[in-house]
């Protein structure tokens, strides 16, 4: 299923992990275990925040992709079902009839 992953990092445990060098591998160790579509990173709320768009084959992987977050980035998280256009047209289409 395509979801959608939205965070907003605690500023001072990124700020943290950016000075001891560990938030572009917290990124980047997240995008090679999510291998999003799309990956955006920039400013949410006055925070530091990210959203990924990717499969999520089975619900049980959730824990082990927000941990890292929780624990090392103090991020508040959340997680919602999405579609692409192709996506919706199809769903639309089944609606109709």
């Amino acid at each position: 299923m395509r979801v959608m992953l939205r965070a907003q990092l605690d500023t001072e445990k990124s700020s943290e992990a950016l000075h001891k060098g560990r938030l572009p591998k917290i990124m980047m160790e997240l995008m090679d275990q999510l291998h999003p579509e799309a990956a955006y990173f920039g400013p949410s709320n006055g925070k530091r925040s990210c959203t990924f768009v990717f499969d999520m084959e089975d619900s049980w992987r959730l824990p082990g992709i927000a941990e890292p977050l929780f624990t090392e980035l103090g991020a508040t998280i959340e997680v919602q079902p999405v579609m692409n256009t192709e996506d919706m047209q199809k769903g639309l289409a089944a609606v109709q009839h």
